[in-house]
């Protein structure tokens, strides 16, 4: 593990991911950030092999990716994760995406651990590792992008307080003629 976070894989952009503008298609960004969960999964021991064993798995609940540049054919994605926290339930996770060392894509999710039909704790050993991968990133920076979200810029103001709509918009009435 680095300074920015641990090493969750890569791999060299195929020419199926392209799009008619010579860049990566949108739902392939999601596909390799997959791959970088996957990778996590696996090493906190909540991947494939677990789920196999327990039936029970890792869920995403929500997820915001952000494009910070095109990416092309044949380029050499490398794909960095930073645990930001977890509890006995949920993990909140931040890959970044790289290409040549520059950050190309992020993308921030949240996930359940679900066991049956319900969301449930993680076993002893998932929350062992998780801990001990909290504590080795411990002084790793958060994120600037970390906890963003969609707005119209200069539009989304923090402790804006915006008045009710009445149920019933008063109409203006014209004068009367005399």
């Amino acid at each position: 593990m680095s300074s920015a976070g641990l090493s969750t894989g890569g791999r060299a952009v195929p020419p199926e991911w392209i799009d008619y503008n010579g860049h990566m298609m949108d739902a392939y960004y999601f596909m390799a950030f997959t791959e970088a969960t996957e990778a996590f999964l696996d090493h906190v021991g909540l991947g494939a092999a677990y789920r196999a064993r327990t039936g029970s798995g890792i869920y995403t609940a929500e997820s915001h990716l952000c494009f910070l540049s095109g990416v092309t054919e044949g380029a050499a994605l490398a794909y960095r994760t930073q645990l930001l926290g977890h509890d006995a339930k949920r993990l909140h996770v931040f890959h970044l995406m790289t290409v040549a060392g520059s950050v190309v894509a992020t993308c921030e999710l949240m996930f359940l651990h679900v066991s049956g039909d319900r969301v449930a704790p993680m076993p002893p050993g998932a929350a062992a590792a998780l801990a001990a991968l909290a504590a080795g990133q411990a002084a790793v920076p958060r994120p600037d992008r970390a906890g963003r979200h969609i707005a119209m810029p200069g539009r989304a103001l923090a402790g804006l307080i915006v008045p009710p709509v009445p149920a019933v918009i008063p109409v203006p009435r014209r004068p009367r003629r005399a």
